[in-house]
Order: structure tokens, then C-alpha cells, then sequence
């Protein structure tokens, strides 16, 4: 029998279609197959610091496999080393609360810690490892499929499947009303859901954070199109795309962590083909339809094979370790070496030049190859 007898699970950062997947493998595998019990973390790591837990059994977990969101809660805002204490007078400020949440986790008797979470809260993770001496385990969490060291993060497929449903809608009426149609999607900083979505949903355009894009380059494809008798056209933009020469556009900033939330760059980009002149333009941002909802199986399953190997690490010892999938198989990769350096789109890579060879346009071509893309 293995020496670890409890083990504490928390979900951070946004939510993501398949937590709960991961939570019910952590909670079955840990308890069926090596007698371990399991604490939820409730919101986060604010949880452990404000001591808010709940034991889980397996009936607990019955249904979780498709349920959206996650049954624990989650925070964006709960880094106990960046705490957002509220003082008396009711003004924010930020503290280190890092060592009451290892206080916390002694007393609650735990051996470890699985943190499901993205890049902030892996990097949170990786400094309660190394910094207090807190046991972890990390699984891989963001829509964005963003993540280094994993091919593939659960919640990408969801969400991809929201966008390409979102484009197969949007399609008819583009071409109904001989409009051109702007679709935004989430990605932060990596255009990896406009990429797929464009590719899956017949996207004309598709701007990426890691491609800049000209005006002129978009005017010729409409106008191309509208000469092949097409007098419609629809566009994938990902939150983070930006202009050559331009800027991200933000849609709004927290006033205590100073953390910047991307939007209304298709509204921007969409008031300037406007203004160009000759075309009717519509803009729709997906935003957090994205994240919620049933997780197709494609995540179910990627959920459930890391949840599985997460309680295993973390049973066995493996403390340190982030599960991912390379090569189709879930291994375990230090957290020091998969944080702070995101997974971006190469733009020389193989799904960009299958979509250029397609006749996607990503807006940085030379004009002529604009006009060849519509034959």
C-alpha cells in the first residue's frame, strides 16, 4: 500500500469544458485503484487559503464525466503569493498569503496537491514545489491549447467545436445578405482555436496573434471574391490578432491585479473594412460560449486519461511533474520546464500552409497572391 493516504485536488484560472472529467478520474482512480482519499480545494487556491474544502466520494462524482464548469469552483484572482486581501475600509490590496495556504495543507493532512490549471496556475504550483515544499502534481487546463510540453490541453476541442458550430451559422447569412462576417475567438496569444475554427468552418480570413495583417491585404480577398461571384466573405479572428504596426486590443484590465482581459479587436478591424467602403460587415465575438458546456468526447477522454495518470504521480511520489500528451501517450514533464513559455502557431508550420494552398488568407500575402487565392 502506498504511503500517501490523502491527496487534494483544485481547479484554477478559467473554466474549461472537461475539469469535471478530470476531477471524477482523480476521485475513481485514487480511491478504486489505491485505496487514496481525496479533499476538494474549493475556488481555487483561494480555498486553501481561506480553508474552504469538501471531502469527495465516488458518489460525488457520478455524472461529472459531461458535466460543463467544474463542481470545485474556480478563481483567476487567488495566487496566495498575489492575495487580494480586503481590508476593513473595504479597499483591496495585495499580500502574501503563501504561508497560510501551506499551513492550511498541513492541517488538512494532505500528501499532495493535483493542480488543474493553465500557465498561472501551473506557475503557482511549480513555486509551492519549490518554494514551501508543497507536493504537486499538474494537469494541463486551457481552451487556448497554449500550454507547453503537451500536444494538446482538454476544453481545445470543445471550444473549437463552439467556434466551427458559430462559423457553419454564420456562413448562410454572410452569404444571404452579401455581407462580410467576423467571427472572434478566444487564444490570448496564440491563434490556435482561429486557426482550427477557420480550417474546419471554410474561414476566407483568418488573423492570428502570431501572424500581423494588412488591410490591403484583406480588401483584395473580398474583392476577389466578389470577381469570382462570390460577394461574401467570413472571418476568423482570434482575440489577441493585431494589425502590422497596431496593438492588441484590450477590454478591460483588474484594478488590484492589473491583469488585462483581450476583446473587440473584430469590432475595430470591422468598422475599418467598412470604412474602406463597399462592403456591409457584421462582427460576433464568441466569448465565454467557449468555455462552457458538455465536453465532446474528444476531452472527455484527454480529461480522464490525465486525471488517471495525475492520481498515479501523485500516489507514487512522482511529485513536480505536469501529466501531458506526446505521441499519444500521457507521460509526466517537470512544471519548471512547461511554464512561462507558451505554445504559439509557427506561421511556417504545416496547418498554415495547407490553409494558404486552400486559399485562406491570413492577411501578411502580396496582393497578387491574394487574387490567385480565388483563382
Amino acid at each position: 500500500m502506498s504511503a500517501v493516504r490523502r491527496i487534494g485536488v483544485l481547479t484554477g484560472g478559467g473554466d474549461a469544458p472537461g475539469l469535471n472529467a478530470v476531477i471524477r478520474a482523480v476521485v475513481r482512480s485514487c480511491k478504486v485503484a489505491h485505496g487514496v482519499s481525496v479533499t476538494g480545494i474549493l475556488d481555487g487556491f483561494i480555498g486553501l487559503v481561506e480553508m474552504k474544502v469538501r471531502e469527495l466520494s465516488l458518489a460525488d462524482v457520478s455524472g461529472l464525466l459531461v458535466r460543463g464548469g467544474t463542481v470545485l469552483g474556480t478563481s483567476n484572482r487567488g495566487n496566495p503569493f498575489r492575495y487580494a486581501f480586503r481590508r476593513p475600509d473595504g479597499v483591496e490590496e495585495l499580500v502574501d498569503a503563501s504561508a497560510t495556504a501551506k499551513k492550511n495543507f498541513d492541517k488538512l493532512g494532505l500528501d499532495g496537491l493535483i493542480v488543474i490549471g493553465g500557465d498561472g496556475s501551473l506557475s503557482i504550483a511549480e513555486r509551492f514545489w519549490r518554494e514551501l515544499g508543497i507536493p504537486v502534481v499538474g494537469v494541463p487546463k486551457t481552451i487556448d491549447n497554449d500550454l507547453f510540453g503537451t500536444e494538446y490541453t482538454f476544453g481545445f476541442a470543445t471550444a473549437l467545436d463552439s467556434a466551427s458550430w458559430a462559423l457553419d451559422r454564420l456562413h448562410s447569412t454572410a452569404e444571404s445578405h452579401h455581407r462580410v462576417m467576423l467571427l472572434e475567438v478566444m487564444g490570448r496569444e496564440a491563434g490556435w482555436i482561429a486557426l482550427h475554427a477557420g480550417l474546419a468552418g471554410g474561414g476566407d480570413v483568418v488573423l492570428i496573434p502570431e501572424i500581423p495583417f494588412r488591410f490591403e491585404a484583406l480588401m483584395a480577398k473580398f474583392r476577389a471574391r466578389e470577381r469570382s461571384g462570390r460577394p461574401f466573405s467570413v472571418v476568423v479572428v482570434a482575440e489577441g490578432a493585431a494589425p502590422e504596426g497596431g496593438t492588441q486590443v484590450f477590454a478591460g484590465e483588474d484594478a488590484v491585479t492589473g491583469w488585462k482581459r483581450l476583446g473587440g479587436i473584430s469590432t475595430q478591424i470591422a468598422r475599418e473594412i467598412e470604412s474602406r467602403g463597399g462592403y456591409e460587415v457584421r462582427a460576433t465575438v464568441l466569448g465565454h460560449i467557449q468555455r462552457g458546456g458538455t465536453p465532446v468526447p474528444t476531452d472527455r477522454i484527454l480529461a480522464t486519461r490525465f486525471g488517471v495518470e495525475a492520481a498515479r504521480l501523485a500516489v507514487t511520489g512522482q511529485f513536480g511533474n505536469m501529466v501531458a500528451l506526446r505521441s499519444d501517450e500521457i507521460v509526466a514533464v517537470p512544471i519548471e520546464d512547461t511554464i512561462g513559455r507558451l505554445k504559439r502557431v509557427d506561421p511556417n508550420c504545416q496547418l498554415v500552409r495547407m490553409a494558404r494552398s486552400l486559399g485562406i488568407v491570413f492577411g501578411d500575402e502580396d496582393l497578387e497572391a491574394v487574387d490567385r487565392s480565388e483563382g
